[in-house]
Order: C-alpha cells, then structure tokens, then sequence
C-alpha cells in the first residue's frame, strides 16, 4: 500500500440478500461512508457506496446488490485517500488528521525533541510515539523512543500542521523517565 491510502474498515459477513455487508469501521469519521464515497479494497477493487447505516453497521456498495456477490467482499479492507480524507471528514478547531500529525517535529523550550513515528490510540487518549532527536540519544543517553500522552491541558501547547511543529511542556520529563 503506498504512504496516501489509509485505511478506514473492514468488510465482514453478508447480512440478507440485498447485498449489505457488516462494517467494522476503524475510523473518527464514520460520515465518510456517505452515498457514492468511494474506496479501494485491498485487492484493489473500486466499490462506491450505494448504502451505509451506521447504527446498525451495515454496508452496500454498487454491483454488488446481491448475497453471492457481496460474500466477494467479505473479510477486504477498505482504504481512502488523505485527499478523499480531507474532502469528506470535517475537523472542529484544534483536531488534526493522524497523517497531519505523524512527521511534525516535537519541540519543548527551544529543543527539539524529536518527530512523530506514530500514534497509538489507548482507551484513556492518544499516544503520540517519538523518535528522539539523535543528539539528544547520542549525547545524553537518551531512550530512542519515547510516548508523549496526546493531551492538551498537560502536554500539547500548539500544533502547527503547516511548519509541521508540535510545541509541548513537560514531555521533556517523560523522555529523561523512560
């Protein structure tokens, strides 16, 4: 799969005969699902949607109406694309896309810290993974990694998407404990 798709669901059993497919959704963004949203399989099929209901999680994409073809799909993933993304998933202020975010650099008091390698989502909140910053492993001996808690009330001063810079306090602490 190429950096752009993301993946968003996974296709599961067939459920009656009109083609519906259960969905186990892997998103924030559930409303993509919307009426002729497109998104590529992992065997890189095209399928539009025709129906989604989200209450109940189930699915129906065009040329795929029937029981028998349907079944075709079960078990594919569902990928989009950080453009398709950005067009059909509505932030509110301060929320950021994962693929925004991994990449920005993570500066605390004028030092940076290091980057962002990933997010892992935990019950509590988000967990931003760091590769810490080389000279900060290699002069101070420093963890390699470390995990920032994605909160903005303790951790997070500013996200700057456009300079891709997360400004942070305290997550200096946290690399030094780890």
């Amino acid at each position: 799969m190429s950096k752009d798709k993301i993946y968003v669901a996974k296709l599961g059993k067939t459920v009656g005969l009109q083609g519906d497919l259960k969905i186990h959704t892997d998103t924030d963004f559930p409303d993509q699902f919307k009426k002729n949203a497109t998104f590529t399989t992992n065997r890189n099929l095209q399928l539009k949607v025709i129906s989604y209901n989200e209450s109940r999680g189930i699915i129906r994409f065009e040329s795929y109406e029937d029981i028998d073809l349907a079944k075709k799909l079960t078990n594919q993933q569902l990928f989009t694309t950080e453009d398709l993304t950005k067009q059909n998933c509505n932030l509110n202020d301060d929320e950021f896309f994962w693929f925004d975010i991994i990449g920005c650099e993570v500066i605390e008091n004028g030092i940076v810290l290091g980057k962002v390698e990933d997010i892992h989502r935990y019950p509590i909140t988000d967990y931003l993974e760091i590769i810490t910053n080389k000279e900060l492993v290699d002069n101070k001996d420093l963890p390699k990694n470390f995990l920032i808690p994605y909160l903005t009330e303790t951790h997070i001063i500013e996200v700057n998407i456009e300079n891709k810079k997360i400004y942070t306090k305290s997550c200096f602490e946290i690399l030094e404990n780890s």
